[in-house]
């Protein structure tokens, strides 16, 4: 009797499971979609509905009729070699944006060797929110020339992707919190890509009974600022700054914050242009972490931000430690001096040129997101706006050769402290800082 209980309740909970998903495609035609901006073909074969590319159009999207808030989202899609497109979702088209342009989150459709797909990207807009190099191991998740099934959950701000269930990306954001979902074809600008294809099927939805899947140690990128989502605090991380006072910084080689020279406001720190404030520093020491931070620039401007910084009273002046250099590389004339580029932004200052990559440039003006990992086994790295820039290990023969022939060739074990603190450099230029968090590592 037991036995058949069970067996009833099972299957009472998996009809009760089903019904909560409705599909948005009937396989049979377009019902409950319009199409928008371009006019790629749409068209329904075998159960599908397939995007096929036309030269000269701009990008096309077949979208849903109704709007959606907090669902989870199940598609599966095959796409040309290629070919690039993506699945869009809490989108938008106004006629006060762009005359009605298609905007908001996309889940990317990668099928190029820079295997991105479940990346999510901010169409029209802000650009690449969740590169997937933020989250490497799930590069290996598309399958060329096969069917893949895609995952999208949307639960208040936070935003997370799988590709044939392996998690790619998990996105903190609240630029919108409801619009409709969307199937993309991209523009093309070679008359020979036409014709190029895209299939989707087995499209579904739920929007009630919505339960969060476990944490599984995906990074998360939390684009609201000085805020920690719960995720975030989970995996240990900290904010170093409250977005509302000096608590946790003072002044390098001081007991307090400096009386002038910074300002905390909106949310931000800010070291002010002339203010000769001095470099502040965390009140706590750190060896193995990753930091985060967001940060603007004005025109010209220098600043940086060090770690492993010692305060020695033996060597008076500016503190000294490793150095993620911020600099407005195309004013400040730092950029032109040093080695192969070793003092441009996002380099480690005078020993390391970052990489030049074009997309993680943001224009003066605009936050920049950084970030700083240090591993327990001195491996270091620089990341800046989703991107790996440079990369180094503490310690090591390369890193010492690469002292041996910089400003700090005289400082003993320059950069080697087990432990030290963060700083923010003052460099007598208005520079801004905030979401400024800490995760240690072991």
């Amino acid at each position: 009797m037991k036995k058949v209980l069970f067996a009833i309740a099972l299957m009472v909970t998996s009809t009760m499971t089903m019904a909560q998903w409705k599909s948005l495609f009937n396989g049979k035609n377009l019902t409950g979609w319009k199409q928008l901006n371009g006019k790629a073909k749409y068209e329904v074969k075998n159960g599908t509905i397939v995007g096929t590319t036309v030269y000269g159009e701009p990008n096309s999207f077949l979208v849903t009729e109704k709007e959606y808030d907090n669902f989870v989202l199940e598609f599966e899609f095959k796409v040309d070699s290629t070919m690039n497109s993506g699945v869009q979702f809490r989108s938008l088209s106004k006629a006060d944006f762009k005359n009605g342009r298609v905007h908001g989150y996309q889940f990317e459709i990668d099928p190029s060797a820079r295997a991105w797909s479940g990346g999510i990207y901010d169409e029209a807009g802000r650009g690449w929110l969740y590169p997937v190099e933020l989250n490497p191991s799930a590069k290996t998740a598309f399958k060329q020339g096969q069917w893949n099934r895609g995952k999208i959950e949307c639960i208040g701000n936070s935003i997370r992707t799988w590709l044939n269930g392996i998690p790619v990306a998990h996105l903190i954001d609240d630029a919108i919190s409801k619009g409709f979902i969307a199937l993309q074809v991209h523009s093309i600008n070679n008359k020979k890509d036409e014709g190029r294809q895209i299939s989707w099927r087995n499209i579904r939805i739920k929007t009630t009974a919505l339960k969060p899947e476990p944490l599984q140690g995906v990074f998360v990128r939390n684009t609201i600022p000085n805020n920690l989502s719960d995720a975030e605090k989970q995996y240990g991380i900290e904010l170093l700054f409250d977005g509302k006072s000096s608590t946790g910084w003072r002044g390098a080689y001081k007991n307090t914050f400096p009386e002038r020279g910074w300002a905390i406001n909106d949310g931000m720190i800010e070291v002010l242009a002339r203010g000769r404030g001095g470099d502040i520093v965390t009140e706590k020491e750190y060896s193995a972490f990753i930091l985060q931070f967001e940060f603007k620039l004005t025109d010209g401007a220098n600043s940086g931000v060090k770690y492993f910084v010692p305060e020695r009273p033996d060597k008076p002046g500016s503190a000294v430690g490793l150095e993620y250099q911020i600099l407005d590389d195309e004013k400040h004339p730092d950029a032109k001096m040093g080695r192969n580029g070793n003092r441009t932004l996002a380099s480690l200052y005078d020993l390391i040129a970052s990489d030049r990559e074009p997309r993680a440039r943001k224009k003066i003006g605009e936050w920049n997101f950084g970030m700083i990992k240090v591993f327990p086994d001195n491996r270091v790295e620089h990341w800046l706006n989703g991107w790996k820039v440079l990369s180094y290990t503490r310690g090591s023969q390369e890193f010492k050769d690469l002292i041996a022939i910089s400003k700090y060739k005289d400082w003993e074990n320059f950069g080697l402290a087990p432990q030290g603190r963060i700083l923010l450099q003052d460099h007598n230029d208005h520079v801004s800082f905030r979401s400024l968090k800490i995760q240690e590592l072991k």
